[in-house]
Formats: structure tokens, sequence, C-alpha cells
């Protein structure tokens, strides 16, 4: 539990830096683009405002995520963090959606709009060294915490987005190809879909309780088999509360003996850390059942439907 707290502690105050680092960029990318007349710069601004917000988010989240379970929520407050990265990835998707619009309508535009390409490229110069620090920040703690993933994402997002910049703006110094602005806008919006779809997808695993994709339910059962004492493992369940937080709950059938008493305790502890050892479970739940005891409960339940 200590290590936990201090792992969540540590994930708040990287939070807590890279918000101050895109609040910054964010301030200096807006200014950036009124003076420039940058698209593409407005619309990596536009980024980065949501992906601020994000971040607000998650850090509100991850302190919620901290507070102690209670009668009412028996498992705290952990999925506070998937229900933020939802809104990460609808806030990325919005996003994306209003660069498209405003791209195209430049693309399309009689008379293209004047673009200051200096200005453009010294702001997405710096946006990229701070992006850069960002993901030196949140190196790490992407691994085992959902929302640390989402904000590492949107700040990789970011990291893209200004290097499409600065790409259009030497474009457009060295061949005066004013639409390039525009272009990267829709390159900006490119890459943010592709990641919020991904970030989604890991919500939705989460949240329909299927098995965390790094884990094989059918190895977890023969692991189990193999302890001295059990006969069959079946009705085997494994979902997660949030990412990093496996539960895993099952029945166990064993040879008569095992229900002997002071045996039975034995086996529960070696079944626990048997998961907790080889697959990171550290919440498991087992019923124990004496040999047969699943045929005869079908049978049981047939015969008084």
């Amino acid at each position: 539990m200590g290590h936990d707290h201090s792992h969540r502690t540590t994930d708040r105050a990287r939070l807590g830096i890279v918000i101050g680092i895109v609040g910054t960029v964010l301030v200096v990318e807006v200014v950036g683009a009124w003076l420039s007349g940058s698209l593409a710069l407005l619309a990596d601004a536009g980024h980065m405002l949501s992906d601020l917000i994000g971040l607000v988010i998650a850090l509100v989240a991850a302190f919620v995520a901290a507070r102690p379970a209670t009668d009412r929520q028996t498992f705290g407050y952990q999925r506070v963090e998937v229900f933020a990265a939802l809104a990460n990835g609808v806030i990325l998707l919005v996003v994306a959606a209003s660069v498209t619009v405003e791209a195209i309508g430049r693309l399309t535009a009689v008379a293209p709009a004047e673009v200051q390409t200096t200005p453009m490229l010294v702001v997405a110069a710096i946006g990229l060294v701070a992006n850069v620090a960002a993901l030196l920040v949140l190196r790490g703690g992407s691994r085992d915490s959902l929302n640390l993933r989402g904000a590492t994402l949107e700040v990789f997002g970011d990291l893209l987005g200004s290097i499409a910049v600065i790409v259009a703006a030497v474009v457009m110094l060295a061949t005066g190809f004013v639409l390039a602005d525009a272009v990267a806008s829709l390159v900006i919006a490119a890459m943010i879909v592709p990641r919020a779809l991904l970030l989604l997808r890991d919500v939705v695993r989460v949240l329909s309780e299927s098995a965390p994709a790094d884990t094989d339910v059918a190895e977890i059962r023969e692991h189990l088999l193999g302890t001295p004492g059990v006969v069959a493992v079946h009705d085997v369940h494994v979902w997660a509360i949030t990412s990093g937080s496996p539960v895993f709950s099952a029945h166990v059938e064993v040879e008569p003996s095992v229900l002997a008493p002071g045996r039975a305790g034995d086996l529960l502890d070696e079944l626990g850390g048997c998961l907790s050892a080889h697959f990171d479970v550290e919440h498991s739940t087992f019923q124990l059942e004496p040999a047969g005891h699943s045929g005869r409960a079908g049978r049981e339940h047939a015969a008084h439907p």
C-alpha cells in the first residue's frame, strides 16, 4: 500500500509539472499564431488547449483516485482515472474535427491567408523543446496508469504537431507555398485521431470488464491447476478496476484433505501468492469447493429451476 501511495503521489507531481509546461507553451503559441497568422500554429495551440484541459482532468482524477475505499465505493475511486481518459479521448476527437474544417476552408479559399513564417518557426521550435521536456517528465508513469498514458499520448501528439508546424514554416520560407500552413493543420488533425481512438479502445476494454490485454486467462488457469491439492478451476473472471489494477476470482475444486481444518488457509495463501508473483494480480478471490461440486451444483440447478 505504501508503494502504491508513493506511486500515485509521483503521478500527481508529474502531471503538475507537465500542466505548467503545456500551459506556458499554449500562451506562447496563441500569441505566436496571432502575430504570424498561422493556422497550423493555431491548430497546435488548440490541440494543446485540449491537452491542458485533459491534463487538469487527469490531475483531479489522480487526487480523487487516491481516496480510500468505502462501504459504498468498495474498490475505492480508481476508476475515476478511466473516466478522465474517456474525456481526454472525446476532447481530442472534437479538436481534430474543428481543425479539419478550418483547414479545408483555407485550402478552398480564393485568396490564401498571409502568414508570417519567422515568428511561426520560432514559436514552433519553442513548443518542440517544451514538449520533449514534458515527455521526459512523464516517462515511465504511462506504463502503469491509463491516466498518465492518456497524458503522454497528448503530449506526444503536441510534439508531432510542433514538428509539423516547423516543417510547414521551412517549406514556406524556402518555396513561398503559403498553403503549406493549412496542409500542416490537416496533418496535425490526422495525427490526433488514431491516438484518440487508441485511448478510447483501452477505456472501453476497462469499462466493459474485458480481461486485460496482457492477461492470458488459460495460462492462469493452468498455473493454478498445478498447485498441489487443486483438482479443477472454473468460473474464472479477470477484469481491471483501472489500468494496472487487475482483479481475479475463481471457483477452485480441491481434494477432500485440503478442506481439513487448517489446510484451506494455507492453500488460499499459496493461490494468492501465485497470482501476485507470476501475474501481478494483487486482488484475488477464491471459492474453495470439494472435488465434483460444480457437477452436483449443475444437476441441482436443473432439478430446481
